[in-house]
């Protein structure tokens, strides 16, 4: 069958390692000092393991390959447990609150905690005296923010107030970050612009984590409606009962519903 899988350019791996740490289905390995996709019917097609690669040796290609098999991944991850093979690879850094200064790392796509989540979250699109705009303070939680980038578990997502938000969003509305981010992990992406659909792992963030609640902030037009269907079907599929509400900007910034 035909369907997206990782590719990993060996000329560009340094050989650190975060890909396999990253990869919850041992789908990569490391081989001669160089990650490698162990077997097509491991990787799920998801792609936790892009943003933490510093070098950005790894990519999506959509090719003839195997159908991914849970129930291989669950035997090959329970191989693994008993074996314990000796490991080459490095240690994760740990992400120190407001820093992240990785040698060698890509701050476009490497995950980092930029505030505290321990303050409780806001009403829902509550209004606030002093906007952010006027104060100049960003209320941005974690990088990356993109949807696609965004890996699948980390620890600012334990507890947390999702904003899945369309990236023009912030542009039309100026108390953005006070009225809608704060206190929230915030994702952005566009429907249109980006391929494919964000439910599956938008899916996989709903599952693997401990979320909170979920806001939803699209524009009027029309092709914003996917981001909030996603949205929608991933809340379905989660086998959750989480918390939810959508906004519509209008192109001026005022909320419409």
């Amino acid at each position: 069958m035909k369907r997206k899988v990782i590719r990993i350019d060996e000329e560009l791996c340094n050989g650190c390692g975060l890909c396999s740490q990253a990869c919850h289905e041992g789908a990569i390995g490391m081989v001669n000092g160089k990650a490698h996709l162990l077997r097509d019917d491991y990787c799920d097609g998801l792609g936790n393991c892009l943003p933490v690669c510093p070098t950005g040796a790894i990519a999506f290609e959509e090719r003839e390959a195997a159908e991914y098999d849970q129930a291989a991944v669950d035997q090959h991850m329970k191989t693994k447990a008993a074996v314990q093979p000796q490991s080459h690879v490095q240690p994760q850094p740990q992400v120190q609150p407001h820093v992240h200064a990785a040698m060698g790392g890509c701050p476009g796509s490497r995950a980092a905690s930029l505030k505290s989540s321990a303050s409780p979250a806001p009403a829902a699109c509550a209004p606030s005296a002093a906007s952010d705009s006027e104060t100049g303070i960003s209320e941005l939680m974690q990088w990356p923010v993109q949807i696609k980038l965004l890996p699948l578990r980390a620890p600012y997502f334990d507890g947390a107030h999702l904003l899945i938000a369309a990236d023009c969003a912030a542009y039309a509305s100026g108390d953005f970050h006070n009225r809608f981010m704060k206190n929230k992990i915030t994702m952005i992406g566009c429907p249109k612009l980006d391929e494919g659909s964000y439910a599956e792992k938008l899916t996989a963030i709903l599952v693997q984590n401990n979320i909170a609640s979920v806001t939803v902030v699209r524009m009027e037009v029309p092709c914003c409606g996917g981001l909030a269907n996603a949205a929608i079907e991933a809340l379905k599929n989660c086998g959750k009962m989480i918390p939810w509400n959508a906004v519509t900007l209008s192109v001026r910034g005022d909320v419409l519903s």
